[in-house]
């Protein structure tokens, strides 16, 4: 049975890229190359500062410069960090029907704590939350699933019971290894070479109160 849900960030609930496709192309700009269109930078926003700078300069972790190239798009990210950044249309509803149903609700994000706090309360979030855990609040990140057991110790309901939305390859398999159902949001950023349908989740979603069906 299942009594708790606990949704991914970036393209599951919010729609970052637009504020992070700015910092991207910054950077692309103050170095003199042409600005990168939203179509081509929105399947790598989960991916966070790693999947942008490898779209945006084909740049990778421990590649000469990647280190200092991070923090200055970090820095861009920050001074606009919730200019165009939404909730996907149909969440709020979603949240709202989730606590009438009296079903608790958490977060479970590879981002930062830094932006992910911000961008939460921002978003009119943090008050409803049961719990939000951050990338840097654990030992490990999404795909190993201590984020989510986290959450649900935190939330005090076994594995078992809870879903996991994600738009990520990565949020199915921590789902699978954390012994929690995933469902993919097809409406999201689905960054990764391989369609939704081969991720392992039973099921997928193209607009979030569709999850109501499997609650």
């Amino acid at each position: 049975m299942i009594t708790t849900i606990l949704f991914d960030f970036d393209g599951t609930l919010a729609d970052t890229a637009p504020d992070l496709g700015h910092a991207l192309n910054r950077l692309r700009t103050a170095r003199g190359l042409s600005e990168l269109p939203l179509s081509l930078i929105r399947p790598q926003a989960s991916a966070g500062s790693r999947g942008l700078l490898g779209l945006g300069f084909q740049i990778k972790p421990g590649d000469n410069g990647y280190e200092s190239m991070r923090d200055e798009f970090l820095d861009y990210y920050t001074q606009r960090l919730c200019h165009d950044t939404c909730l996907f249309p149909g969440v709020d509803n979603l949240l709202n029907q989730l606590q009438r149903r009296n079903l608790p609700w958490g977060i479970v994000t590879n981002k930062p704590a830094r932006f992910a706090h911000p961008l939460i309360e921002q978003l009119g979030l943090a008050q409803s939350a049961a719990c939000v855990i951050c990338g840097d609040e654990t030992i490990n990140t999404k795909p190993h699933p201590e984020p989510l057991l986290t959450a649900s110790r935190k939330m005090a309901v076994a594995p078992s019971h809870c879903i996991y939305l994600g738009d990520d390859i990565r949020d199915v398999q921590a789902s699978h290894a954390a012994g929690m159902q995933p469902i993919v949001a097809r409406y999201g950023y689905l960054g990764n070479d391989q369609p939704p349908e081969k991720w392992g989740a039973r099921y997928l979603i193209d607009h979030p109160e569709e999850l109501l069906v499997y609650i």
